[in-house]
């Protein structure tokens, strides 16, 4: 996706450990009456743990609070029970200023009782708030009104990455059919690809979360997709909705997933098992292809893999079907950064609080993020571009801030002179927006989804599981359908069609 440069990097910002020299922008700032800070802003932020907890103090965080005159106090918390912890937190109102929340029901619901601040009109006096997409905020929006800034993500990421060596040594090529998955699937299983004598790897492996939209998204959704199938929702000329798993391409991904489950061909403890637990089989060499990745992940996990595997060699390829490309379109961030009333009492706070994500975007900032610091993380080399010295370094000590916080490769950072894969994969990602299928319900206002969302889509959840494990026939999972359609199911249809006239007019 591109995205508008607002600021010309004319000369090369200088990070060295612990030090940041900034240099002046052609385009000044944009005049706003924000009140600036006069020292350090205490910001309290809760966001998701990346990795290892960073230790307080290090470099990154301290040359973010010189830049932007903070005091951070970051709060990690595990994915495997953040989405609880924020429901806690805001339950008590015992808020941190700033709080990374998904885009849940519950979350909805939040949002639209007045619990965070509306920012949605602030947002044009911050210059790199405002050059982003669009798109972006509308995905984020709750019956029109903007609560949060988004983690930014590019919006087709979605990509195959695949043991390039273990197709080449088994003469295969990467999957499009349904037919072909499972060919895929069975020969890596049974054709011994890492040559130690057992059958044990596997084509793919699913987790616990396979067919939720949050985290890395439906891999069920995605294969679907790619067979022709809708992005969760899909909606008609005469907009009517049909759910997914009412649709043939779905249907016949489940039918695949049930075939693998029966002849052993796929994890069978997936109903319980995390992805972190999944990501460690693919990259210690027991997994052929990995479905929930996205383009740019692949030259990270390559750096790793190596490490298990020195002749492991990766490659990926957008998500393609029997005609061609088709991405299932993700909602274009990593959950969004809200402001509880409870904790940010008045409205000069919350401006300093914004210009503190904004100065997330400037070049220093963005270099910082992406790139880490240089002479530690990264070189400057010849054409304006830099090069990785040390990526394990880099993802062990600021990938937890570059995921947690404000960036974009496309934006206000140096480009990088990258393995071929790494280039691939950062070409890949703007590159497949063409073949996106988009979720036609994704910011959709419906009553009944912010009352009961979560407990319909668990339900579903749960019956496409106990179908691909063999607890139900394809009878029991149209039961469940139809007892889904019965407990609101068919009502949320109804509001979401409603929605969409209404949007469209």
């Amino acid at each position: 996706m591109k995205h508008k440069k607002i600021i010309v990097l004319s000369c090369a910002s200088i990070l060295t450990a612990g030090t940041l020299v900034g240099c002046t922008s052609k385009e000044a700032a944009k005049p706003t009456d924000t009140p600036q800070n006069t020292g350090p802003l205490a910001v309290t932020i809760a966001v998701t743990q990346v990795g290892e907890i960073p230790a307080k103090g290090n470099e990154i965080e301290k040359a973010i609070e010189k830049y932007t005159n903070t005091k951070l106090d970051f709060q990690w918390i595990p994915s495997s029970a953040y989405d609880e912890k924020v429901n806690i937190m805001i339950a008590s109102g015992e808020v941190p200023k700033i709080l990374k929340v998904n885009y849940t029901p519950t979350t909805i619901a939040s949002l639209q009782s007045g619990t965070f601040w509306e920012v949605g009109p602030y947002l044009k006096d911050y210059k790199n708030l405002s050059a982003q997409n669009p798109q972006y905020y509308e995905n984020i929006k709750v019956d029109g009104k903007l609560y949060g800034i988004p983690l930014y993500r590019e919006i087709a990421r979605p990509a195959v990455i695949y043991r390039q060596d273990w197709m080449d040594a088994l003469k295969l090529k990467a999957p499009l059919t349904l037919d072909d998955w499972y060919q895929v699937s069975k020969t890596i299983a049974t054709g011994d690809p890492d040559q130690n004598g057992k059958n044990d790897t596997y084509g793919f492996v699913l987790d616990k979360k396979y067919n939720e939209a949050s985290a890395s998204g439906s891999v069920l959704t995605r294969i679907a997709v790619s067979q022709g199938g809708v992005n969760r929702w899909g909606v008609d000329n005469a907009g009517k909705f049909t759910p997914e798993f009412m649709t043939a391409p779905f249907i016949d991904t489940m039918k695949l997933f049930k075939r693998l489950y029966s002849e052993k061909l796929i994890n069978q403890d997936f109903p319980a098992v995390d992805a972190t637990e999944t990501d460690k089989l693919f990259e210690s060499g027991r997994v052929g292809v990995k479905i929930n990745g996205v383009a740019t992940n692949a030259a990270n996990i390559q750096d790793r893999i190596v490490k298990v595997d020195p002749k492991a060699q990766l490659d990926i390829t957008p998500w393609q079907g029997p005609n061609g490309g088709r991405v299932a379109a993700q909602s274009g961030n990593n959950g969004l950064l809200v402001f509880s009333k409870s904790s940010v009492k008045t409205e000069v706070e919350l401006k300093q609080l914004l210009i503190f994500l904004d100065k997330m975007m400037d070049p220093e900032m963005s270099m910082l993020q992406k790139r880490g610091i240089e002479g530690v993380h990264y070189t400057k080399v010849d054409g304006g571009m830099v090069a990785w010295k040390d990526l394990t370094a880099f993802n062990k000590d600021v990938k937890p801030y570059r995921d947690s916080l404000l960036n974009f490769e496309t934006y206000n950072v140096l480009p990088l002179k990258d393995t071929p894969l790494a280039m691939k994969g950062y070409k890949m990602e703007p590159d497949s927006l063409q073949f996106a299928v988009h979720n036609p319900a994704l910011n959709l206002s419906s009553a009944i989804y912010s009352e009961r969302g979560k407990e319909l889509e668990t339900m579903i959840q749960d019956a496409e599981t106990k179908y691909i494990v063999g607890k139900l026939d394809d009878a029991g999972f149209q039961a469940e359908v139809e007892k889904w359609r019965k407990s609101g199911g068919d009502q949320l249809i109804k509001e979401y069609e409603a929605a969409y006239k209404t949007a469209k007019k």
